[in-house]
Order: C-alpha cells, then structure tokens, then sequence
C-alpha cells in the first residue's frame, strides 16, 4: 500500500481495461509503466493514464536531456528569470525586461505543415504574452530537406505560409531567421518558432498557483479534438503511418489570440491574477500540474465546466486537447466577474473550472463523480529521469587546404555559392512575413541580427537572431555547439549590440542511440563552454527528440536564438557598403579553413574534414574590439563572417549595399588563395570604416592585440579580388535572388 492509496475513481463509459498494448500506444514503457501503478497503489483510469502519458512524455518531462541541461549556465546580473517559466527574463534597463523564448513545432509541420508552423508561432507567442510582455518580434529557424526531394517544395511553401499567416495576423513583425536545406531533413524538417517581447520589469506573471481557494478559470477558445496525444506524437520517431497522425496536429486561429493577447495583457493591468499558464503541449494537462506543482498545492476541477466546441467530448479528451489559444489561471477570490467582463468584452470564453486545494492531489470531476485523483507531486518528482549511454564523436583528421584543389574559375564558383539553396537570397520567404508592422524595425531580415526599436526605451533597441551550423555539430558536436553560441553572439555584436542572452532550441535524433545521445552531449558541453566565457546565459529553451524516419536521424541542430541590448538605436550598422571610399577592415586571423565549408560541399562535393575551431577568448577579443568601434560611429557596415567565409560576406556587402568592392589578397596570406577566400575561420568581421578614422581603428586594433587587416575599399559597380575575379554586383544580385524563386514556382 501506498500513501496514496485511495477509493478508485468511476471509469468512463466503454472504457477498455489497461493492456500492455494500450500502454505502449501512450508512449510508456514497462518500466514506467510499474513506476505508474507504484504512484497510484492501483491501476490506473483511462483518464489517469494519459496525464501520465502527456507528462511523462520526452516533449514534458525531458527525460533523456535534463541531466545534460542542468550543466548550461542560466544565470546573469541582468537574468531576472532564467529556465523553468513559460520563457525567459532579462533586464534590459529603464525598468523594462524583454521576454523570449524559442520552441519546435517540427513532426506536426512536417504532418500539416500550414497548421504545424502556424500553431507553433502561436503557442510560443503565448508562452511570451502569459508573462505579462507585449510580443515586439518573431524569428523562426527552419531546415528542409534535399531540394530534389518530392516533399520538400510543398513543406517549404506550408511552412513559410502558415508562419506568415499567424505572425502577420497578430500583427507582429517576422524580422528575423534562416532557411537551409540537407538531404538529413528530408523526412524531419524543422520549424523553430521564437518571440521577443517587452514589459514592465516589476510586472511580470509567473506560473505558480497561490491561494487556497482561489478560483481556477479557463479562457479562450473553446476545446476540440486537435491535438489530443501532441505531446506523445512529439516524443516518438516517424514510421510509414506518420501521415496517419494528422489529427494530432493542432488548428490555430490567429484572430481569436489577437483577442487572447488583448484580453490578458488588459486584465494584466488590474491586480487580480495569482498566477497564468499557457495551454500548450498537453493542454489542461500540464498547464494544470505545472501551475499546482509550483504553487505545491492540489487542484481540483470539474471537467463538464470545460468550454467545448464538439459535442460528446469526454474526460481524456478535454485533458489531452492541444486546442489553441486557451489559457489557464488563479485569480484573487472575488475577481471572477471582473475578468469575465474583460474576457467576454473581447468575444472569449471564460469559465470558472476548478479551485486549488491543500491536498497536493488532481482531482478531476465530471458531472460531480470523481473521473481521476492522482498525487501530483510524484508525477513531477518521479518522472523518469535518464542517464543514457553515450559516445563521444572524435574529431575528424585534418585537412590541408593546400591539397584541396581551387576552382576551376573562382567568379563561377562564387556565383555557384551566391545562387545555391543554402546561399541564395531568403527574400521570397520573408517578403510574405509583415516585417515592418508595429513600425520599430531598425534592421530588416536579410544580414547579421535584425533590430527592433523598444517601445518608450529612451531610444534603446533589442538585437535579435537565430543560428546553428549543423554540419560542424555531426563533424565534432562539441566545437559545433560552440560555435552555435558564438555565431550568436558574433551575429549581435555586428550590428552594435551588447549580447545579454539567449534561448536553445535542441534538435536531434533518437537519444536511446548512444551516438546520437553522444551528439546531445557533446553539443550541450560546448554551448556551456561558449555561454560562460561569452557571458551569454541560456535562460529558456526546448528539446526536440526522435526526429528520425525509419531510423534515419537529422544533423544535430542545436539552434540558438540570441538577444542583445543598444542603449542608442542610431549607432546601429548592417552588412550594406551603400557609398563610395569607405576602408575595408578584416578583424581576426585568417588560417584559410576549409574542412566542413561550404566551399568544400558544394564546388568540390565533399563532406569532411574537421569543423573550424572556436576559440571563445580570441571571440570575445575580436567581438568587443568590433562592438567598440561600431558604438564610436566608426563604423558604416559589418559583417561577421561565417558560411562561406571571406568571399561571401563581401559578395553580401556588395548586394545589400548596391555598391562594389574592391580588394587585395595580402601577400603574407598564410594559405592558399581559395583558402583565403572561402575558408571559415571564426572569431571574423569584416567592418567598412570611414577613410578619416581608417587609421585610428587599425592602431586601436594593434593596441588591443585584435588581428586587422586592411583589405581594400567600396566603390565601382563590381566586387573585385585583385588578380582573381571581378563580378558585377547586378549579376551577383540576379544569381543570388534567381534560385528560391524559381524552385517554388516549379510545378510538379
């Protein structure tokens, strides 16, 4: 007998005795399933058994990673709330805080992908918005398969539409992201989802019930059969019958949570909520757990209560619906007319559905009998937790640059890179996102970080960006994760911003595969090392597991979403050269590595060779040398350089600005010209700087031990590497836009 031995509560009607299949069918194993009957004292309900399907499931319970992500640093003297809330706080001065958080939406966007992008706007949106900020910026992350792939065309138009559905519905500016393709997607594309969003730093909302007594209420929209078992389809690989699980795929209405944000962010403003939960994976479930764990209280709620938009719905169904746009909270006792005025002023539902009690259990009713009571404390406490097995990935052989053959014709082969599908202009996707509503976007998508002016910041503006390379992190999952966070970080510093912080989104394959947990691990270590020597915390974040087809896993994509403060939105510089004269800088030294580049994979076909090491205190060096100068108004264009190295971050200058550069190769180069050019050495920028200062910030440089290099200067109409090739920029420009286009105009 246990201590929670109770009464067993009334079964449903037709309900089917638990069976070792109907187990597996909800995503537990044997062993869990004994530690379920040890919890209860008895066998479980139908109802009962898919709380603890939902919450134990790896997309809530993170069984296979917690133990790898108890070692990222989550703290800062500027983190007011790090991981454990519904997103992430940061002080970013003048009594304000910015919000943010970034999450997947990766099996249901490749089942439906319209709905399984649009609702992954809209559940991270709610994830920002519960916290009491107003949503100021989306920025997505997706990766797609093989462009030759039969599914791939579709996913990408799905995708794109249903995130510029959603975001531009609400009304907040899409201003950031990137869009890649590998054949390792093809049957697992990714869709990550992140919102930044600003309030009051003395009015943030948290999570955890308070108030014996306290009313529990439901708002929003009314709940339906979409996605019952989301949470469970999220923890598991896709199998031939994947397109089966349609039904499993959520349905969101945008408008309704443009009423949702209105609505709550207006009764924000009064004192009557204790406490305010998202309505996301699992639905009622977790939210319902989530908030009594916290608050270590009970809860108790009558089902019937429930708002419904289907008729003969029943208990299992109203706990595991991941019907959209709804929310859960506790309010003051005697608050509840208020609410349900503002609540149905803005056209939603509104139910009180529960109250909190001392119990520590879930009581769950319908029609007034008892239909599960279940301890909630060990759902939480004694959720599995995993220390898989796990082997490390070894680094690969070096490469010498110099056995890598050069291209045939350097001008076609930066064109080959410029109109390829990772390199192309991403225009055609973030044209159909509404990037300038709301009016605050300073930088437009399309170069380093985006930046979005704060509303009443005394002229301050958020940095904001997302970014992995998952071919360094299959080659060598440690220096690839920290180069994940360093590329963030690079990417904020070159606009002028200081970085504060960031959210991960982890992407990988099945972690019961010790190579794959290897990844995980390897991954994790290195964005560790990164976050503590940048001073870059993690503060919020998701895990997605099991993104494999029929055991053919995804490159491990730990993405990372960055966010960075300038206290004066003048200051900032994008990656366009726009006037004649200005002086090209190199920041950073130039070894010309080519293993694992983009030059490697897609002139020479070939895929290996070690990723380029990251050296996070030269990082560091180099990144607040730049950042310097850029706040100095040295500075009119930067780039960072990354996919492509020299070659492209100049042909991107070129473009973005309309006006040509012209460079030399230093006769002291250190490796092979190709090298030079497409090598992807970290730790880089190139800084266009005004001719009166030119020699200033070279000395600067010098006196700060930064590695700076005078390449040449902008000006003419082509980009020009001196005895190597000579580009027009209006070609440049038709390569680089052509391809994404014409590929989605295609027609099979």
């Amino acid at each position: 007998m246990t201590t929670w031995e109770q009464n067993p509560p009334v079964k449903l009607p037709n309900e089917p005795a638990i069976t070792p299949q109907i187990v597996a069918e909800h995503g537990l194993s044997p062993d869990e399933y004994q530690r379920v009957l040890k919890i209860m004292g008895r066998e479980p309900t139908m109802v009962e058994l898919g709380v603890f399907s939902a919450m134990w499931s790896e997309h809530c319970s993170y069984k296979s990673s917690k133990v790898w992500l108890k070692k990222l640093p989550t703290e800062a003297p500027w983190v007011i709330q790090g991981p454990g809330e519904n997103a992430g706080v940061i002080d970013i001065g003048d009594g304000q805080a910015a919000i943010f958080k970034m999450e997947s939406h990766n099996h249901p966007s490749y089942i439906e992908p319209y709905q399984g992008a649009a609702t992954g706007v809209g559940g991270i949106l709610r994830d920002v918005f519960t916290m009491g900020a107003r949503p100021i910026a989306n920025v997505n992350a997706l990766r797609f398969g093989d462009p030759e792939h039969p599914k791939t065309r579709h996913l990408v138009g799905g995708v794109v539409a249903g995130i510029g559905g959603y975001g531009n519905c609400m009304g907040i500016p899409t201003v950031a992201g990137e869009t890649s393709f590998h054949r390792a997607y093809n049957e697992n594309c990714l869709v990550n989802a992140m919102t930044v969003g600003i309030a009051r730093a003395d009015r943030i909302f948290y999570a955890a019930a308070a108030g014996l007594g306290n009313p529990v209420v439901y708002v929003g929209s009314k709940t339906g059969r979409d996605g019952i078992h989301g949470a469970t389809m999220a923890s598991a690989e896709f199998t031939e019958d994947s397109e089966s699980k349609r039904p499993t795929v959520q349905v969101g209405d945008p408008f309704v949570e443009k009423l949702l944000l209105e609505a709550c962010l207006e009764l924000m403003e009064t004192d009557a909520i204790v406490a305010i939960q998202d309505m996301g994976a699992a639905g009622l479930t977790s939210s319902s757990f989530e908030m009594a764990d916290k608050g270590g209280l009970g809860l108790e709620i009558a089902l019937d209560k429930v708002p419904m938009r289907e008729t003969g719905m029943n208990p299992y169904e109203l706990m595991l619906s991941e019907s959209q746009e709804r929310m859960l909270m506790v309010l003051k006792p005697g608050r509840e007319d208020e609410a349900r005025r503002i609540f149905e002023k803005w056209e939603l539902d509104f139910a009180v559905i529960g109250r909190l009690t001392d119990t520590r259990r879930m009581v769950l009713r319908w029609y007034g009998d008892v239909v599960a009571s279940i301890p909630i404390p060990p759902v939480v406490t004694e959720a599995p937790v995993y220390e898989r097995p796990w082997t490390a990935t070894p680094l690969p052989p070096a490469l010498d640059a110099a056995t890598i053959a050069p291209p045939k014709d350097y001008a076609d082969a930066l064109l080959q890179l410029v109109g390829s599908p990772d390199q192309c202009s991403k225009a055609w996707i973030w044209r159909q996102y509404d990037h300038l509503i709301m009016g605050n976007t300073a930088i437009r998508p399309g170069g380093d970080a985006a930046v979005v002016r704060v509303p009443d910041g005394n002229g301050k503006a958020l940095a904001i960006t997302s970014d992995c390379t998952p071919r360094y992190c299959q080659a060598h999952p440690e220096t690839g994760g920290r180069q994940a966070v360093a590329e963030a970080w690079r990417n904020l510093t070159a606009v002028g911003a200081t970085p504060l912080a960031c959210t991960d989104n982890m992407n990988f394959g099945n972690p019961q595969k010790p190579e794959i947990m290897g990844q995980f691990a390897g991954c994790t270590m290195g964005m560790a090392e990164a976050c503590t020597t940048l001073a870059f915390p993690i503060v919020s974040g998701n895990v997605s597991l099991y993104n494999e087809t029929q055991g053919r896993g995804i490159l491990p994509t730990p993405v990372i979403g960055g966010v960075g403060v300038m206290k004066d939105v003048t200051r900032c510089v994008d990656i366009a050269t726009r006037e004649a004269g200005l002086v090209l800088v190199l920041i950073g030294e130039t070894r010309g590595h080519l293993g694992q580049s983009i030059y490697l994979r897609d002139i020479q076909g070939r895929e290996d060779g070690p990723p380029p090491p990251v050296d996070l205190t030269v990082e560091k060096r180099n990144g607040d040398f730049v950042r310097s100068q850029i706040q100095a108004g040295h500075v009119a264009a930067c780039h960072d350089l990354s996919d492509g190295g020299l070659a492209i971050a100049l042909a991107e200058m070129a473009m973005a600005g309309g006006t040509g550069l012209t460079i030399a190769i230093p006769e002291d180069a250190g490796c092979p010209v190709h090298a030079y050019l497409f090598g992807e050495d970290q730790g880089r920028y190139v800084m266009a700087v005004r001719p009166a200062v030119a020699d200033a910030v070279l000395a600067s440089a010098a006196a700060a031990k930064v590695p700076a290099t005078r390449l040449g200067s902008s000006g003419g109409a082509a980009l020009t590497v001196e005895g190597v090739l000579a580009i027009s920029v209006a070609d440049l420009r038709r390569t680089h836009e052509a391809w994404l286009p014409a590929y989605m105009e295609v027609r099979s």
